[in-house]
């Protein structure tokens, strides 16, 4: 009687250790994704902020503006634009 008790006790004290031990490697991953939810909020904002500045970067009249002052760039006078059509493709 006395070594099932023992084994009862051991089963026991073995079942309460791996709880504990199953809980705690919950909360670690539980901190590991909010962890890592967090850093995807804040790339998130980052790559809405690169977008931003890339839509700033490449808009239209800014483009134009460098050409004109840095490249010495103009717009061709009206005889010298050449329109090409395209040809028609048979359907």
């Amino acid at each position: 009687m006395l070594r099932l008790n023992l084994a009862l006790i051991a089963v026991a004290l073995a079942s309460a250790l791996a709880a504990v031990a199953s809980q705690h490697q919950a909360r670690k991953v539980f901190t590991e994704i909010e962890r890592e939810q967090d850093r995807m909020r804040s790339l998130e904002v980052e790559w809405g902020q690169l977008q931003l500045e890339q839509s700033t970067w490449a808009a239209h009249a800014r483009i134009e503006k460098i050409a004109r002052e840095r490249l010495r760039m103009q717009a061709p006078a009206a005889g010298q634009l050449i329109a090409v059509e395209r040809p028609e493709t048979a359907k």
